[in-house]
């Protein structure tokens, strides 16, 4: 058995066993908070998690500073100690991908994700803490698991990663804030993140409730996610009632190839870019959200001989065009999520290129689950460099549909086991490449709190 799978099956089986564990040293305290709170319901208790930025429930809260349905569903465990109130979620999996066609490859990998935030009033205001980590430096192959079509950043600094995700940083988001209303309806915040996520798109989809059980991530990541992890943000915001205005500067240069470590051995932040994002929740089921960004040099390839430095895709800034909307419905046993959402990478220099996303999730009786995404998206880099087709943009269709089965929970972790299957419509000149509709399988067990 290959390295890499073992270490993805030891990866899935610890991290659930970490999540039990941490689930029973939990302690039941009580704070009073400067925001309203949601409740939240464990061991049969209620128990009370504070908004970070507002005065609204904080189940309107996602990554970063960006926003989801207020009707989302709470998600995962709730604890106080002292004056600090903290949540914890975490999802761990381990999968097997088949990915068919001319191209295609197959292996087993554990993507995971451990969120820890927790916040406290502090003056007038609140101060909160956000954490965000991964195993997938060890968990998932340096050059990442394998997903047709799939482009973007690189497993050694010299070669772009062509049909294949590239695995996250240990460290994805370390950050503060701050937030101090004014009213009963308006406040401003502050948010600091050495990593940290920009005011740019929408949650990212390890956040939304419509994307968390994917086993692979989706197609349009360098539209709407590309940037969740940048190493050195700065956010200010406004709310009223049901507005919020979030502004960036942010370091543009995505992670590099060393997924364990903060980067600053190598680089200070240089705060080189910026984002605006216009936020609208007009009703719980609702969120809308649309946003800029202007993004310096995000690609980190080192550089070609055979290439003029000003026509090279490491020294490309992108400028980035966001619009979003997401719908939450929730009714006796059923939650059901949906987002669309459109965006647009403009490479200077260089070529424009659109992203369609069509994602949701329903869930019933928390047990059953089934997972629906299109995606529609125009992008190069298919081919290796100094390939005659190295920078032709093509138009790629993505449909996906998947099921999970849930066991009932045992000690707040769910434990569950499902299927993703996909089919790729896709031009007649990558047909030579990639085969007429190639299809791909995703079979996994995932551990979730």
């Amino acid at each position: 058995m290959k390295t890499n799978t073992i270490v993805a099956l030891i990866g899935g089986i610890l991290i659930p066993a970490s999540l039990v564990c941490a689930q029973e040293q939990n302690t039941r305290l009580e704070r009073a908070t400067p925001h309203p709170s949601a409740d939240a319901i464990v061991d049969g208790a209620t128990r009370e998690a504070a908004s970070f930025y507002g005065p609204y429930s904080p189940t309107r809260e996602a990554s970063g500073t960006s926003w989801q349905p207020e009707a989302t569903p709470a998600a995962g465990l709730v604890s106080t100690r002292g004056n600090w109130t903290w949540t914890t979620r975490a999802v761990a999996s381990v999968v097997y991908t088949y990915q068919g066609g001319k191209r295609g490859d197959d292996g087993v990998y554990s993507p995971n994700m451990l969120v820890f935030m927790g916040n406290r009033a502090l003056g007038a205001g609140t101060f909160g803490i956000h954490t965000t980590f991964t195993a997938e430096s060890i968990s998932v192959n340096d050059s990442g698991y394998a997903e047709l079509f799939q482009t973007g950043t690189t497993g050694n600094g010299r070669t772009p990663l062509i049909d294949r995700q590239h695995p996250h940083d240990l460290f994805s988001e370390l950050a503060a804030s701050y937030s101090l209303p004014l009213n009963d309806v308006s406040s401003v915040f502050a948010y600091l993140g050495l990593p940290g996520e920009p005011a740019l798109g929408p949650p990212n989809v390890v956040r939304r409730f419509s994307g968390i059980d994917f086993p692979e991530a989706p197609l349009s990541y360098d539209w709407f996610d590309s940037s969740h992890t940048s190493f050195g943000v700065a956010t200010v915001g406004c709310i009223w009632n049901q507005f919020k205005l979030d502004g960036s500067i942010f370091s543009g240069r995505r992670p590099d190839e060393h997924r364990s470590d903060l980067e600053t051995k190598l680089r200070w932040p240089k705060f080189d870019s910026q984002a605006i994002r216009l936020s609208y929740n007009p009703a719980p089921a609702w969120a809308f959200q649309v946003s800029y960004g202007n993004v310096i040099s995000p690609e980190k390839l080192k550089e070609r001989r055979d290439v003029p430095p000003e026509e090279q895709k490491a020294n490309r800034d992108v400028v980035r065009l966001t619009a979003s909307a997401m719908y939450q419905k929730s009714w006796e046993e059923f939650n059901w999520q949906t987002i669309f959402a459109w965006g647009q990478n403009q490479e200077n220099p260089g070529k424009t290129f659109d992203g369609f996303l069509l994602e949701s999730a329903l869930n019933i009786r928390e047990t059953h689950t089934i997972l629906g995404r299109i995606e529609r998206v125009s992008k190069d880099g298919l081919y290796p460099l100094r390939d005659p087709l190295e920078d032709e943009k093509f138009t790629v269709n993505k449909v996906s549909l998947g099921y999970i089965y849930d066991f009932p929970k045992f000690h707040q972790v769910r434990f569950g086991m499902g299927g993703l299957g996909s089919a790729h419509f896709i031009p007649s000149s990558l047909k030579s490449t990639y085969g007429d509709m190639p299809m791909s399988l995703q079979l996994f067990v995932r551990a979730k709190l």
